[in-house]
């Protein structure tokens, strides 16, 4: 089932951007895009490596340029090894590397969550579900904070420290796995502290230097990036003061949700109606729904623990969903603090308490509809990403 369903993805993406060459004029406006037709690759594949897709193959080919620090290094690395296996293509081995990588990750979802099916519809239709294909680092990131999670919850913390590692080497959010791990070090100690009475307070006992070593892989990870940076370039923060140079009105000091929210109505009452403003709106939008559905997520979870709590069944209580929740937070909120909700679309990929709680829904008609807008805004985003537009 799951790889019907992932062929059946990438082949509905194919025809998508095959018919979308017809129909959608060209506009290409990215930095590098000349080099694209360099790779010999058919365009109806190439232009997956579109945008921030080409700079992680130039830093594969080339090394870091000035400001592209911005990428983290350990996709564009994975690629520099592995690009002789395929004709020395730097294009072709992305997209290679990111499709395994996310059929691998969907895999090891499908056997640690019981009801997966409905979890990797929704998945897969989201709007810019294509980005796990495409030459970005979603496909990886997907596989690492997914087998993280996985021997977490297996308590295989050898295998937790190798995966949060390099998910803090592959995307800055991949520092918030601490999130999870976190809880499951304080919730591990409840059975044994509720009878003294203070199950609230974190135990260091059991506390053995592997469990101690996974509460740090996340950071570890981003250190050594900013290790290197700081080596190579003096500033050990540049993938973050570089941000604004790659346009999308990022700022490099902080801006709370509120002031972001006063720009994008700034935007909608001000702004033309051209194509820039309806991403715009889709934005929002998005960032609105995934955020109203994580607050209804997490509303439940407590409901649900408080119900445990009160049975004094402490050993049974799910921490590992809380985890989940908080992290899917951390994962919308993060980029929201650069003072746009641009990428938002994008970025919503890695809060899989949404898809979670989509998924649970009992009524079959409103998941049925919810699919079908899903699907609209797919065809959409991923025919005028493919043909050069920005749309995340």
């Amino acid at each position: 089932m799951i790889l019907f369903l992932f062929l059946l993805w990438r082949i509905f993406d194919f025809l998508i951007i095959f018919f979308s060459q017809k129909v959608i004029p060209y506009l290409g406006f990215f930095p590098y895009g000349d080099q694209l037709p360099g790779f010999n690759l058919p365009t109806w594949i190439s232009s997956l490596a579109n945008f921030d897709g080409l700079h992680y193959v130039l830093i594969a080919k080339n090394g870091y340029s000035q400001f592209e620090q911005a990428f983290f290094p350990f996709y564009p690395l994975i690629i520099k090894f592995l690009t002789p296996l395929f004709s020395n293509n730097q294009l072709l081995t992305g997209l290679i590397i990111s499709n395994i990588a996310f059929l691998i990750g969907i895999t090891i979802f499908a056997r640690s969550y019981k009801d997966s099916n409905w979890f990797i519809i929704f998945l897969l239709a989201f709007p810019t579900s294509f980005f796990f294909g495409a030459v970005y680092t979603e496909g990886l990131f997907f596989l690492l904070l997914i087998s993280t999670l996985y021997f977490l919850k297996k308590e295989r913390y050898l295998f937790v420290i190798i995966f949060a590692f390099l998910a803090s080497l592959t995307r800055f959010v991949g520092i918030f796995l601490i999130i999870p791990i976190i809880l499951h070090w304080i919730f591990r100690s409840f059975p044994r502290r509720w009878e003294s009475r203070l199950s609230w307070i974190p135990s260091f006992e059991g506390m053995t230097p592997k469990l101690f070593l996974t509460l740090l892989a996340p950071i570890l990870g981003l250190l050594v990036y900013c290790s290197y940076l700081l080596k190579t370039t003096g500033d050990p923060f540049l993938f973050l003061t570089s941000q604004p140079i790659f346009g999308a009105n990022r700022s490099s000091h902080l801006i709370f949700l509120p002031q972001v929210y006063w720009r994008y109505f700034k935007i909608f009452f001000t702004a033309a109606h051209d194509f820039r403003y309806y991403i715009s709106l889709t934005e929002f939008l998005m960032f609105n729904f995934v955020f109203i559905v994580l607050i209804l997520d997490l509303l439940k979870i407590i409901n649900l623990k408080i119900k445990k709590l009160k049975s004094y069944k402490l050993q049974v209580i799910s921490y590992d969903r809380l985890g989940l929740n908080l992290f899917s937070f951390a994962n919308l909120i993060l980029p929201t603090l650069t003072g746009t909700f641009s990428s938002i679309p994008r970025y919503s990929l890695f809060s899989l308490s949404f898809f979670i709680y989509l998924s649970q829904i009992k009524n079959h008609f409103i998941k049925y509809l919810i699919v079908g807008v899903f699907i609209i805004l797919h065809i959409l985003l991923l025919g005028f990403f493919s043909q050069g537009y920005f749309i995340s």
